[in-house]
């Protein structure tokens, strides 16, 4: 049988139990030119609270009755003459938060898992390490001796951009909850310094760390820290979008910048990324990261749970900073 977990309500603000539901259907059969694939892991990310609400995004939202879309890896364990892969190809795609999934193998890509373990696949050879590779280099355009503040930095994207602005010779400052997670993005990633939004005054620490301004902001929080950063901007900043957890559940109005104007007065620019618009390239970048890799320059952090019984608990990690790294459940 195939366990699936499937939405069954949109929820308003933090989501509970009532949002899904477990089902067990029949494991799949492929048609001519389809594949099964058995599930290892799934990737939990922020994004995915987005993509339960019904409005206009960059995917369409999640359908009630339909399985949880999710990124995930595994092994081909049927094929039905698909011309590109085979039984025991270990292939990484959109399969969703169930056991089994059915393909006819479009963007799925084949990897290795003797190169590197199945979870950094969805880590920093993964979305996430694609987000920060393409949002840092491609969106914010750093330049050696340039300020580089990242919110979220303890997280799966902000730890891989800070690592990667530090190779690029950057100032890297970032901001985290909590003097655990401050202490890893100092002492074992490397960066410059680390503020924790939870004790200390951010305005305030900016300034001391930087107190020449910021020349790229990249964003995974939203909301205050927005605008605080806003305010510490040089001229010709880059602010880089690429997410806003502090707002996802938020049941009222979504809180924006305030002093946007500050973009005007200092010459700078705000641009949203998604990494799916870079998926052609991606080839391109695993080869550089994995090189970062192999040589120690990045360090990569997951954080496994087990179980598609655990969704809920483990997926509300992300909300209540219960993680650090990137958060992916074994099915």
């Amino acid at each position: 049988m195939n366990k699936q977990l499937i939405l069954i309500n949109r929820p308003e603000g933090i989501p509970d139990e009532n949002t899904w539901k477990i089902e067990e259907n029949t494991i799949p059969e492929p048609a001519p030119g389809e594949i099964v694939i058995k599930q290892e892991y799934v990737s939990l990310d922020p994004a995915m609270r987005g993509w339960l609400n019904d409005k206009k995004s960059y995917l369409p939202p999640v359908g009630i009755g339909e399985v949880m879309r999710s990124g995930s890896i595994g092994k081909v364990i049927k094929s039905n003459g698909n011309k590109n892969f085979q039984e025991g190809d270990c292939v990484v795609g959109w399969g969703g938060v169930q056991q089994y999934t059915l393909s006819d193998g479009e963007r799925w890509r084949k990897v290795d898992p003797s190169l590197a373990p199945m979870p950094l696949y969805l880590s920093t050879l993964g979305m996430p390490g694609m987000t920060a590779y393409f949002g840092i280099l491609d969106v914010g355009k750093i330049k050696e001796g340039e300020t580089v503040l990242i919110s979220g930095a303890a997280g799966a994207v902000g730890s891989i951009v800070g690592q990667i602005a530090k190779i690029k010779g950057c100032k890297v400052v970032g901001i985290a909850g909590g003097e655990k997670k401050c202490t890893y993005i100092k002492e074992e990633l490397g960066f410059d310094a680390a503020i924790d939004y939870k004790t200390e005054d951010v305005d305030k620490a900016i300034k001391s760390y930087l107190p020449d301004g910021i020349d790229v902001y990249f964003d995974n929080v939203g909301g205050e820290l927005l605008d605080i950063a806003l305010d510490n901007l040089r001229m010709y900043a880059r602010v880089v979008i690429c997410g806003a957890i502090s707002q996802y559940n938020n049941p009222d109005s979504v809180k924006g910048p305030d002093n946007y104007l500050s973009l005007l007065v200092n010459r700078g620019t705000m641009q949203g990324m998604i990494v799916m618009d870079y998926e052609e390239h991606y080839g391109k970048a695993a080869i550089e990261m994995s090189g970062w890799l192999s040589k120690g320059k990045i360090k990569s952090r997951e954080a496994v749970y087990e179980g598609i019984e655990n969704f809920l608990p483990t997926f509300l990690r992300l909300f209540s900073g219960d993680k650090m790294g990137k958060l992916i459940l074994k099915i």
